[in-house]
């Protein structure tokens, strides 16, 4: 692999009226050899670093930034810097492979909490895990993948390969994970889309089951399930029962996953220009949309129910490791660490953005978003388990009296456990023959269940909204909240992918528009697949073992690349040449001692879990039974589940095993890597004559 050598990363654009980019190694040439010999000794290219760490000594070589042949190559474009904090804000907030938390709340604030073994743990049991991670991982590793992104200038790819040649395959394993992240991502925007568009109807489709070929009734799979889980299941996925029965592409979800990556085409045709203009109104907008839903939300009948069941913590989950394990995953998504899309966008930066206040307030945004949609979210929770729990007293109460012939108003849905309890003492024999048809009413029941499974984001809130005075109107808001939301979050995937890429030379000759066209059709066409019958389970395999696993190996890497290969006193300078200051004790102590240690603890825990857990299983639909059922993956597919653990996590071996050799079979071939500059080589007065 070889990247363009452009000859510094941190170039600048020319102050007169031309204002085409040029390179200032010249400049840079002039003032180092004009400096004391004290002050020239101490300074340092991140290419010397390299070199005395691997043996080569020859200096990179600095060339005349106007000179024709240079001035316009396109190895010496550089960077259209970000207009403005605000900007980098955005593109940090809206961009953000999690940003959709809405979608994901289903999967990280009830599923996420549900222990392999251990079954379902309470959201509050998993909120103090969130946090702590949020302050001992998530913060600090925004803060280091922001420094590299905006000191290299370059994607995950050229900025890790800047710092060793070895170490590329990080870059690497972060672009391999967003592509994993791309192709099954999009297929949740493809849903919203079909939600969306059949919520243009009087009486709306999953409100009520369609009738049966005979006109004689309900079809039996929606009578045996529910309304909303035959839309999702049969309508909306055509679900086969397993991932082994096979079938045809859904035309209508192949259209909408078409519509979807057209949109995320020219959402980023013309690259970063064009992203941070879009991201001004899908990182803002769905505020405004979440803000009507807490209104909305907290009024509804039942809703403190949800709320109280989110914040409500059972303390003895703290002492299960994986709870911890989701929560750090959690904040993996929540933030974007490791997916490489940070560094992408801190790489178009100005150098001396303030990029500390930017982690502490994307970071502090993002997660408390996190937190407030989820209370949006349970207090919809609420509301339906309230209904269903009420639905089910009623039911009952009924039942009792019919079969004891009771007076009308002699049992409410107050008392109804206290008349099953009256009634089974005083007629046990007549009360034993009602046993087979009573059903166990639960709140708390109703609460566990109402978040489990896939695609319960359409799911519980499609129940939620059918039930909703104008329910038309609130499934249209929801479900472009959810398209913004989720269009948003693909503008990060996508430049994560496309950011390091372009950072090769054979890449860089391709125009914006051809080449972001030719990444997206990739995936479109990658992501037919999960259009099909079994289409869902292979979504379900990406979704799980995809990137949580790669992310934890990915981010432990990184900390210990900076704090232990690179140098935390060398990361310290960098830092101070861009912000005037060094960063804190607290800082220093995360990137060195907490955070990998932390890290480390994790990602054992996750082997030993996943080694323990013995085959692994999916939720397979029963159209018979009208619900989930548990199947093992068959072998193909766990051969496949291995290939997704291995493949991004390899990249850091196989890139160091590859510069090795190479390294061995010709001593010429760290020549030809790109010369970075470091905080004691490049400062920003530099730029100026």
């Amino acid at each position: 692999m070889e990247l363009p050598s452009r000859a510094l990363a941190n170039t600048g654009v020319s102050k007169g009226n031309n204002s085409q980019p040029i390179c200032l190694a010249n400049s840079r040439s002039r003032k180092l050899s004009s400096a004391p010999e004290s002050i020239r000794a101490k300074r340092g290219t991140l290419t010397d670093f390299t070199n005395r760490s691997f043996g080569h000594t020859e200096q990179a070589a600095s060339r005349s930034p106007l000179a024709p042949q240079y001035k316009q190559s396109p190895a010496f474009i550089v960077r259209r810097r970000s207009s403005g904090v605000s900007h980098a804000h955005l593109n940090c907030i809206g961009s953000s492979p999690s940003s959709p938390v809405v979608q994901r709340s289903w999967k990280e604030w009830k599923e996420q909490t549900k222990g392999v073994l251990s079954g379902p743990q309470c959201e509050g049991g998993f909120l103090i895990p969130y946090l702590v991670m949020l302050i001992l991982e998530g913060v600090p590793l925004f803060y280091l993948e922001l420094a590299i992104g905006q000191k290299m200038s370059r994607g995950s790819i050229g900025a890790w390969t800047a710092i060793s040649p070895y170490l590329g395959g990080i870059g690497l394993a972060s672009v391999v994970t967003s592509l994993y992240l791309c192709l099954y991502y999009n297929i949740i925007n493809g849903w919203s889309f079909w939600y969306l568009f059949h919520s243009f109807q009087s009486v709306l489709p999953w409100a009520e089951c369609p009738i049966n070929s005979n006109w004689t009734g309900p079809i039996e799979e929606c009578e045996t399930a529910t309304p909303t889980q035959y839309f999702f299941y049969r309508q909306t996925l055509n679900i086969s029962s397993s991932i082994e029965e096979n079938g045809g592409i859904h035309t209508g979800q192949a259209l909408c996953l078409l519509l979807s990556w057209l949109i995320t085409y020219l959402f980023i045709v013309r690259g970063v220009k064009s992203t941070g203009k879009v991201v001004y109104f899908t990182a803002t907008f769905p505020y405004v949309v979440l803000f009507i839903y807490l209104i909305r939300g907290v009024t509804l009948h039942g809703a403190i129910n949800g709320v109280k069941y989110m914040f409500t913590p059972k303390m003895e989950q703290l002492a299960n490791p994986t709870t911890w394990i989701n929560a750090a995953t959690q904040i993996f998504f929540s933030l974007g660490l490791g997916f490489g899309t940070l560094i992408a966008f801190a790489s178009y930066n100005q150098y001396n953005n303030n990029f500390e206040r930017q982690a502490i307030v994307v970071s502090v945004i993002n997660s408390g978003t996190s937190i407030f949609a989820s209370i949006v979210t349970f207090s919809i929770y609420g509301f339906k388990a309230t209904v269903n729990y009420e639905d089910c007293l009623e039911r009952t109460r009924l039942l009792l009296l019919n079969a004891f012939d009771l007076a009308e108003d002699s049992i409410t849905m107050n008392n109804v456990s206290d008349w099953i309890e009256k009634l089974n003492a005083t007629y046990p024999e007549q009360f034993a023959e009602l046993s087979n048809k009573l059903e166990d009413c639960n709140l708390e029941s109703e609460l566990d269940t109402a978040v489990e499974g896939t695609g319960l984001a359409f799911i519980v809130y499609s129940e939620a909204i059918k039930n909703m005075p104008l329910s038309q109107l609130w499934s249209v808001l929801y479900f472009i909240m959810l398209l913004l939301l989720g269009m948003g979050s693909m503008l990060g995937n996508v430049t994560a992918i496309i950011t390091p890429l372009r950072d090769f030379k054979v890449v860089s000759k391709i125009s914006n528009e051809l080449f972001n066209g030719l990444v997206c059709l990739f995936c479109l066409l990658l992501g037919l697949g999960f259009t099909t019958t079994s289409g869902n389970y292979w979504f379900t395999m990406f979704n799980d073992y995809g990137a949580n696993f790669s992310l934890l190996f990915v981010v432990l890497v990184e900390v210990i690349t900076v704090s232990y290969i690179y140098g935390i006193r060398r990361f310290e300078k960098d830092i101070e040449d861009m912000l005037g200051h060094r960063p804190n004790w607290y800082w220093k102590i995360m990137w060195a001692i907490v955070s990998p240690l932390l890290l480390i603890t994790l990602f054992i825990i996750y082997i030993v879990n996943y080694i323990k857990g013995g085959t692994p299983t999916y939720q397979a639909w029963n159209k018979e039974l009208g619900k989930s059922v548990v199947m093992q993956y068959p072998v193909y597919g766990q051969v496949f589940i291995g290939l997704l653990l291995v493949s991004s996590v390899s990249c850091v071996p196989l890139t160091a095993l590859y510069v090795y050799c190479r390294k061995r079979k010709g001593g010429n071939y760290h020549q030809k890597q790109q010369a970075v500059n470091t905080a004691s080589s490049y400062r920003p007065e530099d730029d100026r004559d």
